[in-house]
């Protein structure tokens, strides 16, 4: 081997007096009275001396070396003097007394250090996203992802599932979000969409006998970015004929169980805990709950059934509700108190009512406003103690759990993730109101109802078979039991207010394929880069993927997206605006 007999990590005691080849960056120098030490980095650090007494050649050579120089290094491993052990690193024990150096490949000077100490703009970062990845976290965050598809795959093939491509150039149908589409040279004036999910092709195989399936998928959706949202994204893909709800959701289960022992080293406890979609609203405020911590709602409308104050009295007989939340004890100025309820009014809420318990009462700008009864019922509702801080919001329910949802989130969930809390959320809404009243699909338009006979008496009250996974109050990922029968299908459709010949036009292709001895069939997908990222306890998922876009879909590295030749353009039949012209 010319450069490489073993890497760092592979370095342990029992290598002391052998001689090995090693390779990689130098990560850092120290020259201390005329003996030169240098880090070498591939996937870990190993120390390298050089002796000027042994080989003044050698170690001109190592003098000469900078930061991120790539090199070869043939040596014999030793154990460290006594003292100068390094407890923070794997091979801190040892280290390797150099015979031969070479230099690869010499780096000019760095744009950014690549040490963990450093903080670098992200725009930066990305532009030199190469160098970025060669920094132990983002190295480690890529060797976990490696390990979670690993993980995943190595269970659906135990369980007898068939790994399947669908296409990534289809047409283009409604899943929620918009498509980002593709222009046909070929049948110019006609356009591909990217998947936002393989939703019908699994069914489709499904129909084709498949059985089981799964993929792992590159899907696409043009939507505005978020932190743990980008234009394109992975995806763990399953789908199953003759499926029921608990099949599925032991599947994932068992696959999630797999993923977090090869990643944590922990077991989770299976089953994992199953809320009802209206539970978790009312007792959280989000179909996302986050179970680490406690902090729950409280229902308190017959604490002020009978309530003089008008803000409350108004609310119940409007058929609202009045919720309060518990934050424990918090050192917040009045300022910082106003600011809350400020921001509870832009969330949509009438307003907030705060309270802090003391000894013999409660400071408040309304505690003069209410009953000691209700007072009393609020401390005992809310299990209050001195010092804590209430929170109350009077208002129609959605709105009043939305509202304390965020404030309970921002109060209450932890820093970190260092515990994982997993939960299904199932008997989803089947519909949602859109713009204008129109219902839209809460999940995705093939979604089966819980009851056929809902969707024409009263649609907007139709419960879905649908399910989600929650971890750490993030939505993992999103499932249902598909329908097969292409009568419900076109119900659903007429709910949407997509028309027969709308149908045919956009599905057709889809409606038939259901008329052919249909299976029933259920699914589920799950974002792989949300959930490295909670497992790696990164706040953003462009950690952990490795060539990201900005959250305006930019990407520094490449410049993408970026104007094409004319020419390109005329081949696919496209001439810009004039006004988007102008914009160059």
């Amino acid at each position: 081997m010319r450069y490489r007999s073993q890497y760092a990590a592979q370095l342990t005691d029992a290598w002391i007096g052998s001689e090995v080849l090693v390779a990689g960056w130098v990560a850092r120098i120290r020259d201390q009275g005329g003996v030169i030490f240098f880090d070498l980095r591939d996937h870990d650090l190993v120390q390298v001396v050089v002796n000027p007494e042994q080989s003044p050649e050698l170690a001109d050579a190592a003098r000469s070396l900078r930061r991120e120089f790539c090199v070869s290094v043939r040596g014999t491993v030793r154990i460290r003097p006594a003292g100068t052990e390094n407890p923070e690193l794997a091979t801190g024990s040892i280290e390797i007394e150099a015979l031969t150096l070479e230099v690869l490949s010499p780096a000019e000077p760095l744009p950014f250090q690549l040490d963990e100490r450093t903080e670098v703009d992200e725009l930066v970062r990305l532009e030199y996203r190469y160098l970025d990845l060669r920094r132990r976290r983002m190295a480690t965050n890529l060797r976990t992802r490696a390990k979670v598809a690993s993980a995943m795959r190595s269970e659906l093939d135990r369980a007898g599932f068939l790994e399947v491509e669908t296409p990534t150039l289809i047409r283009s149908t409604p899943e929620g979000a918009r498509d980002v589409l593709v222009p046909s040279r070929l049948r110019q004036g006609n356009f591909y969409a990217l998947p936002q999910s393989p939703q019908l092709f699994k069914q489709l195989l499904m129909i084709g006998g498949i059985d089981r399936y799964y993929q792992i998928a590159r899907c696409y959706r043009d939507e505005d970015f978020r932190a743990d949202r980008q234009l394109e994204f992975t995806q763990l893909d399953v789908e199953g004929a003759f499926w029921e709800r608990d099949d599925v959701l032991a599947t994932i289960e068992r696959v999630m169980a797999a993923v977090v022992l090869a990643v944590r080293g922990e077991e989770l406890q299976l089953p994992l805990p199953r809320i009802t979609y209206a539970e978790a609203m009312k007792r959280f405020g989000t179909d996302k709950p986050d179970l680490r911590f406690g902090m729950e709602l409280i229902e308190l409308g017959r604490v002020f059934a009978e309530t003089e104050f008008k803000g409350f009295a108004s609310a119940l007989a409007g058929g609202g509700v009045v919720v309060g939340l518990n934050l424990g004890k918090k050192e917040l100025s009045r300022r910082e108190l106003d600011a809350l309820v400020e921001e509870a009014r832009q969330l949509g809420a009438a307003g907030m009512v705060w309270m802090v318990t003391e000894p013999d009462g409660f400071k408040s700008p309304v505690a003069k406003f209410f009953s000691k009864a209700e007072l009393d019922g609020v401390r005992e509702q809310l299990a209050a103690g001195t010092g804590d801080l209430l929170l109350a919001v009077a208002d129609r329910a959605p709105i009043a759990r939305a509202v304390l949802g965020r404030m309970r989130i921002r109060f209450g969930q932890p820093a970190d993730h260092a515990q994982l809390a997993l939960c299904w959320v199932v008997e989803f809404p089947m519909f949602e109101v859109g713009e204008g009243e129109a219902l839209i699909p809460a999940h995705h338009p093939f979604t089966a109802p819980v009851d056929v006979s809902d969707l024409g008496a009263h649609p907007a009250q139709a419960v879905a078979k649908a399910y989600d996974l929650v971890l750490n109050g993030a939505e993992l990922g999103s499932g249902s039991i598909r329908i097969h029968d292409p009568e419900v299908q076109r119900q659903v459709f007429e709910v949407l207010g997509i028309e027969a010949a709308q149908a045919e036009r956009r599905f057709g292709w889809f409606l038939r394929a259901l008329s052919y001895g249909t299976p029933p069939h259920a699914g589920f997908a799950m974002g792989i880069d949300r959930l490295v990222s909670i497992l790696c306890n990164q706040a953003n998922i462009r950690e952990v993927i490795p060539f990201p876009k900005t959250q305006t879909g930019f990407d520094p590295l490449t410049q993408a997206p970026t104007r094409v030749e004319e020419a390109q353009l005329r081949e696919l039949g496209l001439r810009l605006r004039p006004e988007v012209e102008a914009e160059q």
